[in-house]
């Protein structure tokens, strides 16, 4: 039986048209070997497999070749050639620094390159993994790597850059390979299948090509798993079976579920692959490329974005035209939160729930705010022109939650309709508000009993429903509006002012009447300015403010008056509160009055 090779050295590149997925790099070095324009020191830098040590051994023989094609190629005939490919060449010498990385070995380096080529025109160093060298090693190699022989040349390989030193850097020219794109990738799988008799789905490669993340190398120890798992029936089953993929058609169910509102299917695909074995984070990861390759296919320019099979990318297209922008945007995003989440949970099964039940009510959702909308829309249509005092209460109670209140524009040519007007205070009216019409009951659809949402105009606003109650009642409770402005006299202001302080003492408001009586207040204008002490007899004003403002405004026809509290300072002689300070007081305008408390044996109650 013939020793097995693995298809990673059995088809590794020996040309440079053979190099997969990096014809930057090898087109600028066919162009350098053509005219002769060959530095003194390469350094090929990427992630691995991509092709860094398989295109320095490529170059390095191409460069010692003897009969170089016109197409820049080795003709792999001559005796350097041949000599390279049966490892035993004098001229091409590989180092790995990872196991060679003392200054001892960068020493012995040195001197064997003092020593001239026997065959061909250059002595080529390939040192793979060059960041691991040491610092006193790299700084033994500095010299030799800036003032080489004519006839060295330098090839440095490593997949981490940033660990080299910038000396060494600057001393080399850098090549950067890409990662290997994932069609070039399924291509060249493709060809390697068949070539050794192997039947393929192209789903089954694309796959392995995407699980490889851009090396090549990786790919072709997967593709040999998988061919001897399925005895070269190499499909797209067993690629997910064999590597513990999450299968596309879980994706797809779950979000045609999430279209229909189907939250109970939704919920048992979940439990289906978490019983399986897969891990609730990755699915959860997987369900957002998926949405992201939706909205990929959205428009017509990005779909070259798509890594996929052709089988594949036609689902992608198929589905998203079923579902929209709008709800594929939401999904995305409640899924990137459930991700960023999902670590930090100590329920991590029902953070992935919760996320997919929210993405099965984003229909329902977007429905009631555009139901809302348009209801809000015709209401406005139906109310008078003419100005409301309550039109903005009215507007308050129509609006859906999170859509802003509208003020009413107050019409001056038109009176104030009574019914809007706060009542006189002989005769106190209930205080009427206009109620929205209930909208029509509407379910959204959705499966097996989840989902029912029913659309109501009046939604609460979730923003203020834990504010203290004087704060909500605030915008209720809002002045009256009219159209009149009559000039207000000082007397009739006055009077009106103690009439309604008079109407407080009989109701038995005594807090309100005391800051209205204790100082007489100033019109300036339209402007109401009120005297008060301290800051208790403030907030007292500024919630009886409301209260006297619609009363005076409509007694005295004047809807721009305005209350404003000014703090005074008090007075520097103490009022007499105790019966002692009292009696102190009586004292020091009649002293006559000791002489007779003495007489009497008077005390004080």
């Amino acid at each position: 039986m013939d020793n097995f090779i693995v298809s990673a050295r059995k088809y590794r590149p020996v040309t440079f048209d053979s190099v997969v997925g990096q014809q930057h790099i090898t087109g600028t070095l066919k162009n350098a070997i053509h005219n002769q324009q060959l530095a003194q020191a390469f350094l090929f830098c990427g992630p691995r497999g991509v092709g860094k040590t398989t295109c320095a051994r490529i170059l390095a023989k191409t460069i010692n070749c003897e009969n170089i094609s016109e197409n820049v190629e080795a003709c792999g005939t001559c005796d350097s050639c041949k000599s390279f490919q049966n490892g035993n060449s004098f001229s091409i010498h590989e180092l790995d620094a990872a196991s060679n990385n003392s200054v001892e070995d960068i020493r012995s380096l040195i001197d064997q390159v003092r020593i001239p080529p026997q065959t061909g025109k250059y002595k080529i160093y390939i040192i793979d993994e060059v960041h691991m060298l040491s610092q006193q090693a790299f700084n033994a190699f500095l010299k030799t790597l800036e003032e080489p022989p004519s006839y060295a040349i330098f090839i440095l390989a490593t997949t981490e850059k940033h660990k080299i030193l910038p000396t060494i850097l600057s001393r080399c020219q850098i090549f950067d390979f890409n990662r290997i794109k994932v069609e070039d990738m399924a291509n060249h799988l493709a060809a390697i299948a068949s070539k050794e008799g192997v039947t393929f789905e192209a789903d089954g490669l694309h796959v392995i090509a995407q699980k490889a993340d851009g090396g090549l190398r990786d790919a072709l120890s997967m593709f040999d798993q998988i061919v001897s798992f399925s005895n070269k029936n190499l499909t797209y089953k067993a690629v997910i079976d064999n590597l513990n993929i999450l299968d596309y058609d879980y994706f797809f169910q779950i979000l045609d579920a999430v279209n229909k509102e189907d939250a109970a299917n939704v919920l048992l695909t979940f439990d289906q692959i978490l019983n399986k074995g897969f891990d609730a984070g990755h699915f959860i990861a997987g369900l957002s490329s998926h949405i992201r390759n939706l909205l990929v296919t959205k428009d017509p320019s990005t779909l070259k974005l798509l890594e996929t099979s052709e089988n594949v990318k036609k689902r992608y297209l198929d589905q998203s035209q079923l579902i929209s922008s709008g709800i594929l945007l939401s999904a995305l995003n409640i899924s990137n939160q459930c991700e960023v989440n999902y670590r930090t949970s100590k329920n991590q099964r029902l953070q992935v729930e919760l996320a997919l039940l929210k993405m099965c009510h984003l229909a329902s959702a977007i429905q009631l705010a555009n139901h809302g909308i348009s209801a809000n829309a015709e209401l406005k249509k139906k109310l008078p022109e003419s100005g409301l005092s309550n039109t903005a209460q009215v507007a308050s109670v129509a609006a859906p939650a999170g859509q802003p209140k509208e003020s009413p524009a107050i019409n001056p040519a038109k009176p104030v309709p009574s019914a809007f007007v706060a009542p006189t205070p002989e005769k106190k009216a209930p205080v009427e508000q206009a109620a929205p019409a209930p909208a029509p009951t509407q379910s959204a659809p959705s499966g097996n009993g989840w989902g029912q949402i029913k659309p109501s105009i009046a939604v609460p606003d979730l923003k203020k429903i834990f504010l203290p109650k004087s704060e909500t009642d605030k915008e209720e409770n809002e002045l009256v509006q009219g159209s009149e402005f009559l000039e207000v006299t000082t007397n009739a202001f006055l009077g009106k002012w103690n009439a309604f302080a008079e109407k407080l003492k009989s109701e038995n408001k005594l807090t309100l009447f005391t800051i209205m009586t204790a100082n007489t207040p100033t019109l300036q204008g339209t402007k109401i300015l009120v005297e008060v002490e301290n800051m208790v007899q403030m907030d007292g004003l500024k919630l009886g403010k409301i209260d006297i403002l619609n009363y005076l405004r409509v007694q005295l026809r004047n809807f721009a008056l305005e209350i404003e509290g000014v703090m005074v300072e008090k007075s520097k002689e103490r009022k007499p509160y105790t019966s002692q300070e009292k009696y102190q007081a009586m004292l020091a305008k009649n002293p006559a009055l000791e002489q007779l408390r003495k007489t009497f044996d008077l005390g004080l109650s």
